[in-house]
């Protein structure tokens, strides 16, 4: 799909006034095929509440999460096609009750995957319904009968945060995904010769060179020629079976003064779903880089981009600097600053398993402090 902004006309425009109409966004008594800046304004409030980028475009996941906003539960039949998964708000709050039920739907993602058939399966077992796997009037009829089992907080977040307490303070043994955005021909954000895709891909080297030094075991995404899209590299991961994710990337803008990094965890930011683990991790890997290097603090923000979306276990995203700022660029040029970040982010992670236990000041947690501390705690178990 073409990027549609304010200017563009035509039928696909017509089509994003119609919903965004629908959703009660827009005030539209005469049908247009402009996109005006009414329609600009909508858009932008539709994707804040949706925690998307908030730049008044629609591309490819606004155009998407337009017309899943479209759907309410019992709409249409929901079931579990593997060529081509449904998505749609109406997956999202079949995948809620299930989990306010008590059956584990994983991450409501608003995509019908197979944990959430098996939870459906289950759902349909226990209550005498055809155990069929799809969704249709009789089960969406069920569903609204019967009353939460669960109430109080999000139930898989609250197991995300179980997963994190039972796997110990010892690094030694977890598994992480380490994502270093771009890759292949895609070079990401290049300015002056220094390219987003090269220097995160040595970022993510030197994490994994200090994650496999402790004892854990860290597997990139990709290497120097692939670059697979965000759906490729979250289903990697959670065929890997991983225990964290944490993608790399810098930032551009058209002004050259902006600069400094900031995390992103998975939520809506509307006092909708958010992971919690997920927040206190971007949250200890901001403290973290910006102790240690004396950047800008940008800040954590929730967002549903698909890495942060699509993946069962806690993910957070980096944005390392702005390699349009020249003072960014210069230190994410040199080496020995991408080690200090590499520090700064493996020692966020050991934070989270530590869970406020035999912790130290922010920035103050060394590689040797912690190599010390793994010793430690392996001699005490």
């Amino acid at each position: 799909m073409l990027l549609l902004r304010r200017g563009d006309f035509g039928p696909d425009v017509a089509e994003v006034r119609a919903t965004l109409t629908k959703l009660g966004l827009l005030s539209d008594p005469q049908p247009s095929q402009v996109f005006d800046l009414p329609v600009e304004h909508a858009v932008r409030a539709f994707q804040q509440q949706r925690g998307l980028i908030t730049d008044g475009v629609v591309g490819p996941a606004t155009y998407r999460a337009l017309r899943d906003a479209t759907y309410r539960l019992g709409d249409r039949p929901l079931a579990f096609l593997m060529a081509q998964p449904v998505t749609g708000d109406d997956v999202f709050a079949l995948q809620e009750r299930l989990l306010e039920l008590g059956y584990d739907a994983g991450r409501p993602n608003g995509e019908f995957g197979q944990q959430t058939e098996q939870a459906l399966r289950s759902f349909q077992r226990d209550y005498g319904l055809i155990v069929d796997g799809m969704c249709g009037p009789d089960t969406v009829r069920a569903l609204r009968q019967l009353q939460p089992k669960v109430r109080g907080g999000r139930p898989v977040f609250l197991r995300e945060q179980e997963r994190v307490r039972r796997a110990g303070p010892r690094l030694s043994g977890k598994r992480i995904i380490i994502d270093p955005g771009h890759g292949g021909e895609d070079r990401g954000v290049v300015v002056d010769g220094v390219s987003e895709a090269d220097v995160m891909l040595d970022l993510a080297r030197l994490l994994e060179g200090k994650m496999a030094a402790t004892g854990m075991e860290a597997l990139l995404t990709r290497g120097p020629n692939h670059n697979p899209d965000e759906g490729e590299r979250a289903r990697f991961a959670n065929e890997a079976g991983a225990d964290l994710i944490l993608s790399l990337h810098t930032d551009r803008n058209s002004s050259p003064l902006a600069s400094g990094v900031a995390t992103f965890h998975f939520g809506t930011g509307n006092g909708g779903t958010s992971s919690t683990v997920g927040e206190a991790l971007a949250g200890f890997i901001q403290r973290e880089i910006v102790a240690r290097t004396g950047m800008l603090d940008c800040r954590t923000h929730p967002k549903t981009w698909d890495m942060l979306r699509m993946t069962r276990c806690t993910a957070v995203r980096v944005e390392v600097g702005y390699l349009t700022n020249a003072g960014d660029r210069q230190r994410l040029a040199n080496p020995s600053f991408r080690d200090v970040v590499a520090e700064g982010i493996l020692v966020a992670v050991k934070r989270l398993y530590l869970l406020g236990k035999d912790d130290q000041p922010t920035g103050t947690f060394t590689m040797d402090d912690l190599l010390r501390h793994e010793v430690a705690t392996g001699k005490l178990r």
